[in-house]
């Protein structure tokens, strides 16, 4: 698994490149709020060609939910990991057996609800459970996992008749419930699943920004996100204070429709974790894994419509190179329940 002691790897200099572009476009459009959609452009996208169906299993819906909808997710996302990759950048096949070998059930329930026809509040909680092999030592616990509160902005909606894509804008806190609630032990790397929100340190207050963009061009849907996480300062032994490095999540997603009345499409999901070797603050890292880390997955995936309100998927994603990280598969399945007060549902 992950490895804190690990010898020093090189900052990507095109991360902090990429950072820099997130920070400037959020803060654009972070001071335009009155900068929306007009009623022009959401009535053209919304009579555009965008069928009812699940979306990618890894990325939270780009576009909002109409104003009055809300939905329940219901997500299990499972690990096998018994093989680990060294101190640079290796494929599956130089991965090394050991030293820790993880299993993992991590069942959650998300939820949307659209407050505006640009505005969407979320929330996630959920249970992780795992069973780890460390050094010849076992370990094993159940409990709360941490409790995700999201806020989406959505202040430019895709065009149907030009490239113009989706652009929202997204925040999220994470309260770390796992460690307040029941004191649920860190799984071996002490992370949430690859393909968990935007993922971040296990039982850490964590606080995420990110910008997501999405474009539907007939038969696809193509989405794409770039996440920055930093997680508050805790308190490790002996009351020191304890700073760990900041968390990087990129997500491209393409669906390729085969039947739009049932919503039945295949993805292909590509997902990146990157622990980088500074803080926002500017403090020294002292905790967690000081010499950083990268895991790079792709998932295929399957999705489909079952009722008028109901859509599922399920995929499995390969972790296809890694470093200092855990060489690990995550088979997981998802289903979306959807209310509107309208009494019809629409794809947002």
């Amino acid at each position: 698994m992950i490895r804190p002691d690990s010898a020093g790897s090189a900052t990507h200099p095109f991360l902090r490149g990429a950072l820099i572009v997130l920070l400037l476009i959020h803060s654009t459009l972070a001071w335009s709020w009155e900068w929306v959609p007009s009623v022009e452009d959401m009535t053209k996208y919304r009579q555009s060609w965008n069928p009812f169906s699940h979306g990618p299993v890894l990325l939270q819906a780009v576009d909002i939910q109409p104003k009055g909808q809300f939905s329940f997710r219901e997500f299990l996302f499972t690990q096998v990991g018994e093989t680990s990759f060294g101190n640079t950048l290796q494929f599956p096949t130089e991965a090394r057996r050991g030293p820790v070998h993880l299993y993992s059930m991590a069942p959650s329930i998300n939820t949307s609800y659209g407050l505006t026809n640009h505005i969407e509040l979320g929330g996630a909680i959920g249970l992780n459970s795992f069973w780890a092999r460390e050094n010849g030592q076992t370990t094993t616990d159940t409990g709360f996992a941490d409790t995700s509160i999201i806020v989406k902005y959505r202040p430019i909606v895709q065009d149907p008749d030009t490239w113009r894509p989706s652009f929202t804008l997204i925040s999220q806190v994470v309260l770390p419930t796992s460690r307040w609630v029941t004191g649920t032990e860190r799984p071996p790397g002490g992370f949430s699943p690859l393909g968990r929100l935007p993922n971040t340190r296990f039982g850490e207050l964590g606080f995420t920004e990110g910008l997501m963009v999405r474009k539907n061009v007939r038969p696809f849907r193509i989405s794409g996100a770039v996440f920055y996480t930093y997680a508050a300062p805790g308190e490790g032994p002996a009351s020191v204070t304890t700073y760990t490095g900041d968390v990087i999540n990129t997500r491209l997603i393409v669906e390729h429709f085969l039947h739009d009345q049932t919503g039945l499409a295949y993805n292909l999901e590509f997902s990146t974790l990157h622990g980088t070797t500074w803080r926002a603050d500017g403090h020294a890292i002292n905790a967690g894994q000081r010499s950083g880390f990268t895991v790079i997955g792709v998932e295929p995936a399957l999705q489909w419509r079952f009722f008028d309100n109901w859509v599922a998927a399920a995929g499995c994603l390969f972790t296809v190179a890694g470093q200092n990280a855990s060489n690990s598969m995550y088979p997981n399945i998802s289903f979306f329940w959807y209310w509107s007060q309208t009494g019809k549902v629409i794809m947002r």
